[in-house]
């Protein structure tokens, strides 16, 4: 009995690792920021209880108010995860969101552009900041820390010097983007129907993807996980996903999922399916884990570069509008240390500080535990001076403790919090393992 424990003992927790979408490190670096936003949760369901006399964390109200309030910070790290596996660093994100707030704002009130003209204004701002930015960086050779460092200055400068200053007023029909909801169904339920609807339709998209996959590894011949394995998996993510929808739908009347979420979601989807399933998300992670070589082989880094660094703007552009959109009118304080949020979100979820290494699924994670210890921390009642030095701290603790793995040979922040276990199931052929969340061979 004591020859075949070991050997248990490796199948069970190659099963649990498959369960979290691989067999090797990197998907249990993606299971703990996981975890570790579900510690958070907790933590501060039980703090609130025990203070406030009611758990205030998950209830619906203040999962609408995380969304709402956050869904522009998310959108930020979705593009800034990209520019990070590139190895490069854009700080000018705040200030063009500002700008083309402003602009927009500027348009709509005073030219009479209606709302949908407005959305075309800003996105077409968006690329051509981005144009810009991804001309210096990609053909002209200056470091996107100086090109975006000059557009974070510039930038901010213009915003107040078009709005000279003031806030301009939005349009009613505007709003809806960032401080609107599904709308409700004139059915006597007691929960908001579409809502439910989108929570029905990720589970189905959960069965579908997990059942496309096992058929996909079927056909090629690679090792799949028991089928227990992956129905565990599909059911503790539809049970998620079917209580986080249900939460959204008994809200307060006249709420539900916001807008703001909806596009967030969409974007997520189609970021992810761009990083890991085109040849285009390949090159990204191909020059930011070896530049020289993805250039040997025939990828065009400099086109790659130049998309990157303009897909960053359009989606600033994007996140500014949704913010002028939630607080109906644009100022000139808008977009003020976004940056710096968006790209702790990006290192928290798990992207490597010398690029090659990062996914859009961790980005978000890492987005919502810092959005969570905001939020949780206000509820609580602490100061912004409190908020500030905590966000510090975790930010430094989650990039050094990367560093130092990677110096011990270990390539994942959870790499700490697993060492017995990767000793006892070491990873079969790591020399040839080369994913999107590990970057290089």
């Amino acid at each position: 009995m004591s020859e075949t424990t070991p050997e248990r003992r490796r199948f069970h927790l190659g099963d649990i690792k498959k369960m979290f979408g691989g067999g090797g490190r990197s998907a249990l670096r993606q299971f703990g920021i996981l975890g570790s936003l579900i510690v958070i949760l907790i933590f501060f369901q039980i703090w609130t209880f025990i203070a406030k006399g009611q758990g205030l964390t998950l209830s619906p109200g203040n999962l609408i108010n995380v969304v709402n309030q956050y869904s522009y910070i998310l959108i930020l790290a979705i593009g800034m995860v990209m520019v990070i596996i590139m190895g490069h660093i854009d700080l000018s994100v705040g200030s063009v969101a500002a700008f083309t707030g402003i602009i927009v704002a500027k348009a709509m009130a005073e030219w009479n552009v209606p709302w949908w003209g407005g959305i075309l204004i800003g996105l077409g701002v968006g690329v051509l900041v981005g144009a810009w930015h991804g001309v210096w960086v990609a053909y002209v050779g200056v470091p996107a820390f100086i090109v975006t460092l000059a557009g974070m200055l510039f930038f901010r400068g213009a915003n107040q010097w078009i709005g000279q200053s003031t806030t301009v007023p939005v349009p009613n029909e505007f709003t809806y983007i960032g401080a609107g909801y599904l709308p409700e169904v004139a059915v006597p339920l007691p929960f908001n129907v579409p809502t439910m609807i989108l929570a029905v339709i990720g589970v189905a998209w959960i069965v579908f993807h997990e059942i496309w996959t096992r058929r996909a590894q079927r056909r090629m011949g690679s090792e799949m996980a028991p089928g227990w394995v992956s129905a565990t998996k599909v059911t503790l993510l539809s049970v998620i996903i079917l209580l986080a929808g249900w939460q959204f739908a008994t809200g307060r009347e006249g709420t539900s999922f916001p807008v703001s979420g909806v596009i967030l979601l969409v974007l997520v989807i189609v970021y992810s399916f761009v990083t890991n399933s085109t040849v285009f998300g390949r090159h990204i992670y191909a020059v930011g884990g070896n530049r020289q070589a993805a250039r040997l082989s025939g990828v065009k880094d400099r086109w790659v570069d130049f998309f990157v660094i303009m897909n960053m703007s359009v989606l600033a552009a994007l996140a500014g509008m949704l913010y002028v959109a939630r607080a109906t009118a644009s100022g000139p304080q808008d977009g003020n240390g976004w940056e710096l949020d968006a790209i702790a979100s990006v290192f928290i979820g798990g992207a490597a500080v010398s690029g090659g290494i990062g996914t859009v699924i961790g980005s978000i994670i890492g987005g919502f535990v810092m959005a969570f210890l905001n939020n949780g921390l206000a509820l609580l009642g602490f100061g912004a001076d409190v908020v500030a030095m905590i966000k510090g701290l975790v930010l430094l603790v989650a990039v050094g403790i990367d560093v130092w793995n990677k110096q011990q040979g270990r390539p994942s922040v959870i790499g700490f919090l697993t060492r017995r276990f990767a000793r006892r199931d070491p990873e079969p052929f790591p020399a040839l393992a080369t994913t999107p969340e590990s970057g290089k061979k």
